[in-house]
């Protein structure tokens, strides 16, 4: 199962992506959007680590920890992406011509 190991260093180093982008961005609405979309890669980074975590060790406590996870994981993705369409949404709305 290699596909789990590659999705979560992919969300980390996205995340570290849009956590530094918020440092270099001035505008406060830019600055939500990219906070909306870490928030999206850490929702994916938990969410994937918790399957990774119970496909790795298969017993009880790993799939008990593994729900918790993922149910956190989603509520994070589900979150940053609400977010980010009312971001996207009010940025298209104050730049009408771009």
């Amino acid at each position: 199962m290699i596909i789990f190991p590659i999705l979560i260093v992919i969300s980390i180093v996205l995340y570290v992506y849009y956590k530094v982008a918020i440092v270099k961005s001035d505008d406060g609405l830019t600055q939500h959007y990219f906070n909306a979309k870490s928030r999206i890669c850490l929702g994916s980074f938990v969410f994937f680590f918790a399957i990774n975590q119970y496909l790795f060790y298969l017993t009880r406590v790993s799939l008990i920890i593994g729900i918790i996870f993922i149910l956190l994981g989603g509520y994070q993705m589900y979150y940053g992406l609400k977010e980010s369409k009312h971001y996207r949404n009010e940025w298209k709305r104050l730049n009408p011509s771009e």
